[in-house]
């Protein structure tokens, strides 16, 4: 983009009449084929699942997961993060991402993890960016793709006293 250019990215929640964009991106984007709980436990994030529009156009999207810890606090599962190839590199991803960390710290969430597979380093890179940390390696995670191990990378976000 040229220096000076307004670049217009709008985030929307997910809902039943446009949870088929999601599911068009994530055939997309990534090598595995989501079920229907995938898509239940995203609508059931509220805010913390959303699509990206650039100009108008949806390119990339963040679905999460919230769980329930022993002893009732809550944290967030990174289900999928994605921006199609032509639309990296603008921000959407970061804008996303900073979302769903800007309502942890609202909610008084302290915990967001995810899945990376152990050779996505552009993927890897990015969520260190943000403070995430590999905090456990699973081996044969995955099925299907290779390698099929992947990473799990924590963020713990510091509580602000009310």
């Amino acid at each position: 983009m040229g220096a000076g250019r307004e670049v217009s990215i709008s985030l929307d929640g997910v809902r039943d009449k446009n949870v088929m964009q999601l599911k068009k991106l994530n055939t997309a984007l990534f090598p595995v084929r989501y079920n229907d709980k995938y898509y239940a436990d995203a609508l059931a994030s509220g805010d913390f699942t959303k699509l990206a529009y650039y100009s108008d156009i949806c390119v990339g999207a963040i679905a999460c997961r919230l769980e329930k810890k022993e002893g009732g606090a809550v944290r967030v599962y990174i289900m999928t993060l994605g921006v199609l190839a032509p639309y990296r590199g603008l921000g959407i991803g970061t804008r996303l991402l900073n979302h769903v960390l800007d309502l942890c710290s609202k909610q008084n969430i302290s915990e967001v993890y995810l899945h990376v597979q152990t050779n996505n380093e552009d993927a890897i890179n990015f969520y260190k960016k943000f403070g995430f940390g590999i905090t456990d390696t699973i081996q044969n995670y995955y099925t299907n793709i290779t390698p099929p191990h992947c990473y799990v990378l924590t963020k713990f976000i510091a509580q602000t006293k009310k």
